[in-house]
């Protein structure tokens, strides 16, 4: 039987995963104020998905079937839509970008679970130390901010909405492991935009103005997030959990807040209290369970 192993650059494929994934959330912060979320989204997916489409035809790659075309686009509603669209609209209602990235970071919880019951994948003691381990650093991020006020910021809504973020883009990771994952990258890619295209779109006509100031942070914005994250980091995502468990896969993104906390103290000047810094580095240890190779 022929041993097909993973290319060797896979080895430092989820280190710039999640650089590149933590600049998501600086782009959400980026184009606050200047567009609205689902808007901004409804922008850039259409624009990734016909700059993958034409890949496709450059390449001559095979298209999908009806029925996989419509996994696809199942499951980029999931992955790109059901979770950026609530991730932007709570920065765009004034929480810090940063402690978005870390309440997204119960992700890989749900993925454990839902890979789990959906794609048959073993849960050890070991993924239930790693899993509880993050969760309490995440909690511990988010714990000194948080109020009641409605108004803004970290609040009980702008929490809510985020950790539906998180479990749409858990069942998206597994959806597209069970039922898309050997599409062509190109031509699987376009049908996942169209299907997140839709959502964001009516989602846009239902709640919002279609406001966009033409200014040069939501430029930039959109034009990082199409380039850097819609083809790059995404794409890489479809790579690793290709060649790799949805729960090893989805545990990267304990590294992420970390990362982002960085980038939008450098860019936008947010700052974490101590006990926020201590919750990244425990949310740091938790990867380090979770992905570690049992000896």
């Amino acid at each position: 039987m022929e041993n097909r192993l993973p290319p060797s650059w896979i080895a430092i494929a989820p280190a710039v995963f999640v650089v590149l994934w933590a600049t998501g959330f600086v782009v959400a912060g980026l184009s606050a104020g200047h567009v609205e979320p689902l808007t901004f989204l409804a922008i850039r997916f259409p624009i990734a998905g016909l700059i993958f489409a034409a890949i496709a035809l450059g390449q001559r790659a095979v298209w999908p079937t009806t029925k996989l075309a419509i996994h696809a686009g199942a499951a980029g509603a999931l992955l790109h839509a059901g979770y950026l669209g609530p991730v932007y609209w709570a920065v765009a209602q004034g929480m810090p970008a940063g402690v978005s990235a870390l309440i997204v970071g119960l992700q890989p919880l749900i993925t454990t679970i839902l890979a789990s019951l959906m794609v048959g994948e073993k849960i050890t003691s070991r993924h239930w130390l790693g899993l509880a381990v993050g969760i309490l650093g995440v909690g511990l991020v988010v714990s000194p901010k948080l109020t009641l006020d409605t108004l803004g910021g970290i609040t009980p809504p702008t929490t809510g909405i985020c950790i539906l973020g998180a479990f749409s883009v858990s069942l998206g990771t597994v959806y597209q492991k069970k039922f898309a994952t050997g599409l062509d990258l190109a031509s699987g890619g376009a049908w996942q935009y169209a299907g997140a295209t839709l959502v964001v779109l009516i989602g846009a006509v239902a709640i919002e103005d279609f406001g966009f100031d033409g200014s040069v942070s939501a430029w930039v914005a959109l034009g990082w997030s199409v380039i850097v994250l819609s083809l790059g980091a995404i794409t890489l995502l479809m790579v690793l959990i290709r060649h790799g468990e949805v729960s090893r896969v989805s545990s990267l993104i304990y590294l992420v807040p970390g990362v982002a906390a960085f980038s939008t103290f450098l860019v936008f000047g947010e700052t974490l209290v101590p006990l926020q810094i201590l919750g990244m580095a425990v949310c740091a240890g938790a990867v380090f369970i979770v992905t570690r190779k049992a000896l």
